[in-house]
């Protein structure tokens, strides 16, 4: 009876301390979370990868946070709690719409090195390696994210140690991993061991499964350092050092030089408005999306897609042969506007969109060798995020290592993984990346350039105030995505819910094939392929995040089934 007792009273102890432990943390219980599909609440939301971001994204909110905290708070968390893309070793693209009536779009996509080459992934033949580009140390660009934070800071309310302190504390202390983590951890170990030269904590020696702690105390470190010193912790000193020697050990090109000359842009939005109802607001060049969306939206406007109906075989018809016009322009066309004249006025002009939209034949499938882009004369791993609060502050932030775990390199006593995204430029033209998208000489590598991008950060006004909040990863089906969501919810007027949930589809231009997800209707796959189509099933499309906010201000999140995304409000 006394040992009973005994062992009652020390199981109620250690539950009281950790309490407080994690009271002390300042994080939602790293131990214990489910992720949450749908929310409704009233005060302010958050949707992102991960539910203990989600989580500490309203906890700052609730704290008297905006919307541009919760976001910031959310990216930290989301390089400690997702390691396949949240980051400190990548970039992003941040798209925000203020109570005030203010636009923002922060550009922190990651650089070529000052000693990267157009040529530097050809070998003596001329040939194009691609694994140079996509795996190891010289796949890296110079990381945007951390900067790009700092960017922002300026728009935020709490002070920034309380924005990092959650990441800092669910770093040191560990969290338990999902079932899905533990998978991509074990598919990923032996490229770990390949790509690096001190073994990361990703690597142990028995498989990865759900419920193990995940303790990541160089991480710690690094956050710790950005906490004290600033954008500096990172770009200079220690962390810089670390980096540096990481690039000499594997034959990088990344320099002290590099890291220190790098700056976050803010850039003008691309504000387009749809019909008369709503207003587009999404991230610019480099961002491919702000040229395609609303180059797909434009091609649709006049368009009786609403009464084909949702995943009928006219609206996909109709939206393939769009999607196809405009990735053919892409691959011509688009490029980091700072180094390349881009003709986006053009390019997304009502005359010029016409004209595209000659080619299109209602019962006809279009191919992609004879269609190319448009004649103008001279002159998929990512993640996203969304957040707003009770004032009207909207922010859509979509971040990038580009492939999952990114060049699969961590920065040795740093504790996180660098960036592939090299592999975003045009290494040759002609030759795909790995998520098969071609490219020419607008997109291809130059010193200090930014590489091209598919994310897609959006944001939808109407009457003026926050409608939508939305965004994805995915690679080139991210603008795809984006399109197809929006579709469904202005034109189809389906449920949050069934917009993110439903089966997608895509179509790029090349390779000349619809891609589908395992549920899409298999009556529509057949009758696409009498009109002449290929189809070819594929793994999920996406992970997309959406926030519809009401007239009377109720708002709705959505994180997809896809994947552990998880939607939080209050």
């Amino acid at each position: 009876m006394a040992q009973k007792f005994c062992l009652s009273i020390m199981f109620v102890f250690s539950s009281v301390i950790l309490s407080l432990q994690l009271h002390a943390q300042s994080v939602p219980n790293p131990y214990h979370y489910v992720s949450h599909k749908k929310i409704d609440c009233k005060h302010g939301a958050v949707v992102s990868a991960h539910p203990l971001a989600s989580q500490v994204g309203v906890s700052v909110l609730k704290k008297g946070g905006n919307a541009v905290d919760a976001a910031i708070a959310t990216q930290l968390a989301l390089a400690v709690v997702y390691p396949g893309a949240g980051n400190l070793g990548g970039g992003g693209f941040m798209v925000a719409c203020l109570s005030g009536g203010k636009k923002i779009a922060l550009d922190y996509r990651e650089k070529a090195p000052a000693a990267a080459s157009k040529d530097m992934y050809l070998d003596a033949k001329g040939d194009a390696q691609p694994n140079l580009s996509q795996n190891g140390h010289l796949a890296s660009g110079v990381p945007g994210t951390v900067a790009g934070i700092f960017a922002a800071l300026k728009y935020c309310r709490l002070p920034f140690k309380k924005l990092i302190q959650p990441a800092i504390d669910l770093a040191e202390k560990g969290f338990v991993i999902t079932a899905a983590e533990a998978r991509s951890l074990n598919e990923t170990q032996e490229d770990f061991k390949k790509y690096n030269t001190v073994m990361p904590v990703f690597v142990k020696g028995s498989a990865w499964k759900a419920g193990d702690t995940l303790i990541q105390k160089d991480l710690a470190k690094t956050l710790k350092m950005i906490r004290d010193s600033g954008a500096k912790g990172f770009y200079e000193g220690e962390t810089a050092r670390l980096i540096v020697e990481e690039m000499q050990r594997g034959k990088g090109i990344i320099t002290y030089e590099d890291l220190k000359n790098y700056a976050a842009k803010e850039r003008d939005p691309v504000v387009v408005n749809y019909k008369s109802d709503y207003t587009i607001v999404t991230m610019p060049l480099p961002s491919s999306g702000g040229v395609l969306l609303p180059q797909m939206m434009r091609m649709i406007e006049d368009q009786p897609i609403k009464s084909y109906g949702f995943q009928s075989v006219q609206s996909v018809h109709l939206m393939t042969e769009i999607e196809r016009l405009a990735y053919a322009d892409r691959a011509k066309y688009l490029g980091d506007k700072d180094f390349f004249k881009v003709p986006t006025k053009t390019l997304i002009s009502y005359p010029y969109l016409y004209h595209r939209m000659e080619s299109y034949k209602p019962n006809v499938a279009g191919k992609s060798e004879i269609i190319g882009a448009g004649s103008i004369p001279e002159s998929e791993e990512t993640t996203h995020l969304n957040a707003c609060d009770s004032d009207g502050n909207a922010v859509s932030i979509t971040t990038t290592l580009n492939g999952e775990y990114g060049s699969r390199t961590v920065v040795a006593g740093a504790g996180f993984l660098l960036n592939n995204e090299m592999d975003d430029f045009s290494i040759k033209p002609g030759v795909a990346n790995m998520y098969g998208a071609i490219g020419g000489d607008a997109n291809a590598i130059a010193p200090g350039k930014r590489m091209l991008s598919s994310m897609s950060p959006t944001i939808v006004l109407k009457d003026g105030k926050p409608y939508l909040i939305l965004g994805t990863p995915g690679g080139t089906t991210i603008i795809t995505s984006v399109f197809q969501t929006l579709v469904n919810i202005l034109e189809f007027k389906m449920t949050v819910q069934d917009a993110v949930f439903k089966p997608k589809f895509h179509h790029q231009w090349q390779p000349d094939v619809i891609y589908v997800e395992k549920d899409f209707p298999q009556n529509v796959r057949t009758q696409l392929q009498q009109m002449g189509y290929t189809i070819q099933q594929r793994e999920p499309i996406g992970r997309t995040e959406v926030i519809k906010i009401s007239e009377e201000g109720n708002i709705e999140a959505v994180g997809d089934k896809r994947g552990d995304d998880s939607a939080e409000g209050y």
